[in-house]
């Protein structure tokens, strides 16, 4: 009788174990030295995924119901980025789940705080008269030895503005543009003698995209000044046709400024870092106290990296409640920024004299394309997935579902304060492959599928690249983007498709529905709340609201700006009860098989009303804050 009872013991105690999961524990105060346990925790994200890690090899009995890693709230600095491998991947009966703290906030940070600010005694070169006495001074942060280089400031969470040429949302217009040559002709600058200043970009405004150009020279004439700028940008520049510098007299040549020079740095807010001097200016805004504020310039590209390989991918890995804060990107620093669209940077593009490619023989321009970096990177994975996760203070793309991966799902997150777009997914070209040329590898596995986008909220994104948009999307199969919310966009609110191209390709059955895209095309036209590219059978857009496109102040065609838009190539695809306030759509060269129903005003309001973020989503409106700047709303001149 008693060996029974000691077997059913044994017994009872083997089930219970079966169904607990294993509890890691990682706190700011914790030490890496410690076991994980919620009174012993560790310090990092990365020595508790080594934890589970070896749990998972030697087939610990303690993981059968998962991995829970929590991390309690605080400010963890990254040196390098956390790297989830196929090593670390889980079971659906046994996940990894990398959460936050009941009640608390933990901040996985790119950032380096900037301290030691006092204020600026006497002047130096080319500071402005109306700075001199209001401005501050820190030293730059040492990263192995050299100087920190960023070209974002947050102060106290609120992104200060690198000092340019004109003030507030103002730009001023190019006079001419020389291809052959590559060089510019502007007004000459209000500001001073600027032939002796290096490191000053120009950001010019183009159609459907902005360009970061270097600046090599700046030779004054008489009111006039020509630039030139460094390569590769230079020749990318001056060589591709789309999208290109606009001159008319019509609409008023391309906008643009200057930026990266202290004579610039004239306003409250503003701010330069002189990286031979190792010094950081920055004027402060009204009721900050340089004393005791949070000042932080960005260090990592790349905060997290899930990556596993198209035979070996990471599985069942996931994050709830983490934020993912204080990235940069370097790119435009070091080469320049060309995009040709959506974000995608050229690597080299140039006309055709003689038109004419194997899938289009009318094409007249060839190109090649980069990718941005991204905060977040995951490629070769399956059913991962990020919840109620904030992105914000970012200077590229927010989450990006590079390749390879399937049946994940991104839920009930906040992107904000984010330089590129927000949430990114799928293959747009590679590198090797000309843009135009459709995708469909003959491994299917690297599409990516069956991926699931919803009650996200998206505002206050594409603040540096101004032809990003909310959420795009390349080469995908079966992707789900629903109840979304996309406000404060620069360009597009959602952008699914790529090529250009009526020929069968990777992409099908996409469906992009009940999403809530309003106060979108803040800078850029040739745009749309929705948006598509190229053959992508069984594909559906329907019951979205879109509304409250602004009056871009500088748009080349001030009326190409629409609700709807299926683009070059789109092809069987079905666009139905979308609420939109005037039928403003556009079909551009448009391939077989489209249908449109039921699209307009005369919508149900009750699919205006049930579109966006579910209820219980809802309670991250509180983070939205649209038209602050009281820009005008377009509305359609045929009403």
């Amino acid at each position: 009788m008693n060996n029974l009872k000691a077997i059913l013991f044994v017994a009872l105690m083997l089930s219970a174990l079966k169904n607990y999961a294993v509890d890691i524990w990682v706190s700011p105060s914790g030490s890496d030295q410690n076991t994980g346990t919620k009174e012993q925790p560790l310090a990092t994200l990365n020595m508790a995924l080594r934890h589970a890690r070896e749990l998972r090899r030697l087939n610990d009995a303690s993981v059968n119901s998962g991995i829970n890693i929590i991390i309690k709230g605080g400010n963890y600095q990254l040196f390098e980025p956390v790297v989830i491998r196929p090593e670390d991947s889980g079971t659906a009966a046994s996940p990894t789940i990398i959460q936050a703290a009941p009640g608390e906030q933990p901040v996985l940070s790119g950032g380096v705080n900037v301290t030691g600010w006092h204020k600026l005694a006497g002047t130096v070169p080319g500071l402005p008269t109306e700075a001199k006495g209001k401005v501050w001074v820190a030293d730059a942060p040492i990263i192995g030895g050299d100087v920190l280089n960023f070209r974002q400031l947050w102060v106290d969470g609120e992104k200060a503005i690198r000092a340019k040429s004109e003030d507030g949302d103002n730009m001023s217009r190019i006079l001419s543009w020389d291809h052959k040559a590559q060089t510019c002709w502007i007004p000459k600058p209000k500001i001073g003698d600027l032939s002796s200043v290096t490191g000053m970009e120009m950001l010019i405004h183009q159609w459907w995209a902005i360009a970061v150009l270097r600046i090599r020279s700046i030779q004054v004439q008489g009111d006039s000044a020509k630039l030139s700028f460094e390569q590769p940008e230079s020749r990318v520049q001056s060589e591709h046709p789309w999208p290109a510098p606009f001159l008319s007299k019509k609409a008023g040549n391309s906008a643009f400024y200057v930026t990266n020079a202290i004579q610039f740095l004239n306003q409250p807010g503003e701010w330069y870092l002189d990286r031979r001097a190792g010094k950081i200016y920055y004027w402060p805004r009204a009721g900050e106290n340089l004393a005791s504020v949070n000042v932080i310039a960005p260090s990592l590209e790349t905060l997290v990296k899930m990556e596993g390989t198209i035979d070996n991918p990471v599985s069942y890995v996931s994050f709830k409640g983490i934020s993912f804060e204080y990235a940069t990107w370097l790119l435009p620093s070091r080469q320049g920024l060309v995009p040709h669209q959506a974000g995608m940077y050229m690597l080299d593009a140039y006309k055709l004299k003689v038109p004419g490619t194997t899938d289009k023989k009318g094409l007249e321009n060839q190109a090649w394309v980069g990718r941005p970096a991204a905060a977040v990177q995951v490629s070769y994975a399956h059913h991962t997935g990020f919840e109620a996760c904030h992105f914000e203070h970012l200077a590229s793309a927010g989450l990006d579902y590079v390749r390879g991966t399937h049946d994940d799902e991104i839920k009930g997150n906040l992107f904000k304060d984010i330089g590129g777009t927000a949430i990114v997914a799928g293959v747009f070209s590679d590198e090797a492959q000309e843009v135009h040329l459709p995708y469909n590898p003959k491994d299917q596995r690297e599409i990516c599928s069956n991926e699931h986008i919803s009650n996200n909220l998206v505002t206050d994104v594409t603040n540096e690249d101004w032809g990003c948009v909310g959420i795009g999307a390349g080469y995908v199969k079966g992707i789900n983007i629903e109840h979304n919310e996309i406000s404060e966009v620069s360009y597009t609110g959602i952008s699914v498709g790529w090529g250009w191209t009526k020929t069968a390709n990777a992409m099908s059955d996409n469906h992009i529905s009940a999403n809530k895209i309003n106060h979108y095309a803040r800078h850029m036209y040739d745009v749309a709340g929705i948006y598509t590219l190229s053959a992508q059978a069984g594909t559906v857009i329907d019951q979205n609201y879109v509304d409250s496109i602004y009056k871009a102040p500088y748009a080349h065609d001030p009326h190409h700006w629409f609700y709807l838009y299926l683009d070059e190539g789109s092809s069987n695809i079905t666009v139905k009860d979308n609420w939109t306030p005037s039928d403003k759509f556009l079909k551009n060269a448009n391939g077989p098989g489209n249908v449109w129903e039921n699209n307009g005003p005369m919508v149900d309001d009750k699919i205006k009303a049930s579109a966006g973020l579910m209820p219980e989503f809802q309670y991250m409106l509180k983070y939205k804050a649209v038209n602050k700047n009281n820009q005008p709303i377009n509305y359609d001149e045929k009403k």
